[in-house]
């Protein structure tokens, strides 16, 4: 009986188990394109690929950083800067400000330096350069930016969502269902049950107890 019972509940728990992981990469899809794609395009700033370990620890390769558009005054040492490496160019750098210089003319000029980097970078970075600084940073979720881009991360991305969204919806509703279909009040007798109880009444018709004991005549009286 134990191991019939096991495997009764061995669907249902595997139905439980895939419904949770399907909603968990419904989740996951739609929280990186929400991050990558929507608050970008909301906001107006970029999202990019770190590429190098120049920024590691804290942005190993790997990792996708927005980079929103900041005023050059309100940069300050300690920023993540990113830049275009020449003036522009689309090559862009993302270093972290270690100085602040302001010229004759009023005009900011940055020193930068990568975290894992022994030295300050040649040459200042001046205004014209300057593309934004770093927003916040998803760790892992740039190369999958690399490989799905453009128009392609467009459809990609929604479709990837809806199409696991709809599958977890369906394994809920069939768990629903299933629970509906069954019986109310306590659990059905087995059939095992019914042919012990079967096994045990009298050959001759007597009536009998559930424990297959005949009954007496005054309990016969009262069954009648």
């Amino acid at each position: 009986m134990p191991n019939t019972r096991n495997r009764k509940r061995l669907p249902g728990f595997l139905r439980a188990l895939s419904t949770g992981i399907m909603t968990g990469l419904f989740s996951i899809i739609v929280l990186v394109g929400i991050v990558a794609i929507v608050v970008p395009a909301v906001t107006g700033s970029t999202a990019l690929t770190v590429m190098t370990s120049s920024m590691e620890p804290h942005y190993p390769a790997g990792t996708l950083i927005v980079v929103r558009p900041t005023d050059v005054d309100d940069i300050a040492p300690g920023d993540v800067l990113t830049y275009q490496l020449h003036s522009g160019e689309p090559t862009l750098v993302t270093h972290r400000v270690t100085e602040q210089r302001r010229t004759a003319d009023g005009e900011f000029m940055f020193t930068t330096q990568g975290d894992a980097n022994p030295s300050p970078d040649a040459g200042f970075v001046i205004e014209d350069q300057v593309v934004g600084t770093v927003w916040y940073a998803v760790p892992w979720v740039g190369w999958v930016s690399q490989i799905v881009t453009g128009d392609i991360r467009a459809v990609v991305v929604p479709l990837a969502a809806g199409a696991l969204g709809i599958y977890a919806i369906w394994m809920i509703g069939s768990g629903l269902r299933e629970r509906t279909k069954r019986p109310k009040g306590g659990p059905a007798r087995s059939e095992a049950a019914d042919s012990a109880l079967a096994a045990k009444a009298p050959a001759d018709g007597t009536p009998a107890l559930a424990d297959g004991q005949p009954l007496t005549r005054r309990a016969r009286r009262q069954v009648h």
